[in-house]
């Protein structure tokens, strides 16, 4: 039909109107709400580059859990600042590691129990070199061995499900990690404990705020030998086959924004819940142009989520999961 039978602004018309015929919606049950937890009592340090996201001690990340369970956020995702790091990364399967004792404070709150904890599953906080596995070599030919890397995966894995993580989520991008896991987790019968696989990850440009926060910058080389090269969609499909033929539960995409091809290509070719990560570089640079008065913050922060949403994210991991949840309520 042509003009001026067809007028698409008749269902733009009134509030009333976009809202019955809306496409695409939010709720702060689709949101993961990340925390970066560290050693001390009353420890709210905030992140320099990543403003209003802070290092907290335990006794104040169950109070941001508590504002997160009373605004209906459907997870957290926990990651851990341990109070001394080594070369092989001991703090992440060490049953008193800090994400370790979080989990259980979290799962022994009764109020909490709305909340799905993901424990996030690598070694790059714990290490004394920030890469997320074992290295090998030195100088220009350090890499980090993948296969020695795979038992400490693991076995940070099992730390995390005995402690309470209802999922854990490997974000190594070593091949074979999720196969390593599972195995590992059935063994110690955490047969019920899910896989969320950082399936495609990318060796990204927006991770550096992440790196303060949680004190993770490789002390030499980069993570480009095992995270994915931007431009390669297709590699990313084979990397996401091989986790889910691997035991993969769910699926994660890293990062969102620029990436949201790889979101839509991903929810067109696999059924597994997929989910996407807002990354602390494009959470920093919407505050830094809130903060400037160059954006409008509700609708740019709201137009970003239901930007990854539309293109076939079913939850996503974003610093602003409490102000979305707060403005959708």
């Amino acid at each position: 039909m042509q003009f001026p039978v067809t007028r698409m602004r008749r269902l733009r018309r009134t509030s009333a109107m976009r809202s019955l015929v809306q496409e695409t919606f939010l709720l702060p049950s689709q949101l993961i709400y990340p925390l970066f937890i560290c050693p001390g009592q009353g420890v709210r340090k905030p992140i320099s580059s990543m403003p209003g996201v802070f290092n907290l001690s335990i006794d104040e990340a169950l109070k941001d859990a508590a504002d997160c369970a009373a605004l209906g956020i459907g997870g957290l995702l926990l990651f851990g600042l341990p109070a001394s790091k080594d070369e092989v990364g001991s703090g992440a399967y060490a049953d008193d590691g800090i994400v370790q004792q979080a989990l259980r404070a979290m799962k022994a709150d009764a109020s909490l129990n709305s909340l799905v904890l993901i424990a996030d599953a690598c070694l790059c906080e714990y290490t004394s070199h920030g890469h997320c596995g074992v290295l090998v070599g030195e100088g220009a030919d350090c890499t980090v061995d993948n296969d020695a890397s795979l038992p400490l995966l693991a076995k940070t894995a099992v730390s995390l499900a005995k402690a309470g993580a209802d999922i854990v989520a490997p974000s190594d991008m070593m091949d074979g990690r999720v196969a390593a896991m599972r195995d590992a987790m059935d063994e110690a019968g955490f047969t019920e404990t899910a896989i969320m696989s950082y399936a495609a990850k990318f060796a990204s440009a927006f991770y550096g705020p992440f790196r303060e926060a949680a004190d993770s910058t490789p002390q030499m080389g980069d993570r480009r030998g095992y995270q994915m090269q931007g431009t390669n969609l297709r590699e990313a499909m084979r990397e996401i086959e091989l986790d889910v033929a691997e035991g993969a539960d769910m699926l994660l995409a890293k990062p969102a924004g620029p990436y949201l091809d790889v979101i839509r290509a991903t929810r067109e070719r696999f059924d597994l819940p997929l989910g996407a990560y807002q990354v602390s570089g494009e959470y920093s640079a919407l505050i830094a142009a809130f903060e400037r008065g160059w954006l409008d913050r509700d609708r740019a922060m709201m137009e970003s989520l239901l930007a990854i949403r539309r293109a076939g994210a079913d939850y996503i991991v974003t610093y602003f999961a409490r102000d979305a949840a707060r403005l959708l309520k």
